[in-house]
């Protein structure tokens, strides 16, 4: 009896430990990718980011990393320029889990309301904008949404932040996954 209880949230916790980052990007088609082979960031873009300071040293220095595994450099007289901008909203999941016992709605009574649970959590996106250096034009554009990491363990905050980014540039340059 007490397992049926417990099941729905050790079921949250479960799927809420496995959570994972959703992507999506979107590109010019007329960008010629092959031609951008160095960066640097676009420092009022940045600037404008709702985040800490502390949170942009970490998503730069991630972004950093990796571009530069990619094979591009950061350069004084780029071809790209990145910039970054984030959003964040409270999500609110509910889980009606109704373990009656053959009890259930009728027009003037509802039965057994066992196994209802509220989650709150904090939900950001990033968006890295990748911007054409020569003509002012984005030519490429991630968002990464995610739950976010909001205690105070730094290495799992940046572990998180690593994880978002990694995530959003592995769809950079277009059409990387589709070739291998």
């Amino acid at each position: 009896m007490k397992l049926f209880k417990l099941t729905p949230l050790l079921l949250l916790f479960v799927f809420a430990s496995c959570t994972s980052v959703r992507v999506a990007t979107d590109y010019d088609r007329k960008a010629n990718f092959s031609n951008y082979n160095s960066f640097a960031f676009y420092k009022p873009g940045i600037d404008e980011a709702k985040i800490s300071d502390l949170d942009k040293k970490r998503i730069l220095r991630a972004i950093d990393a990796n571009l530069q595994a990619k094979g591009m450099t950061k350069s004084q007289s780029p071809a790209l320029l990145v910039s970054i901008f984030t959003k964040e909203r409270e999500r609110v999941d509910v889980y009606n889990n109704n373990f009656g016992y053959g009890w259930g709605w009728n027009p003037w009574w509802y039965g057994n309301n066992w196994g209802s649970t509220v989650s709150r959590s904090t939900e950001g996106s990033l968006y890295i904008d990748l911007i054409d250096a020569k003509t002012n034009e984005l030519v490429w554009q991630g968002i990464g949404s995610s739950q976010l990491y909001t205690g105070s363990d730094i290495d799992r905050r940046e572990e998180k932040i690593r994880e978002i980014v990694s995530e959003i540039l592995a769809e950079y340059p277009p059409g990387v996954l589709a070739k291998k």
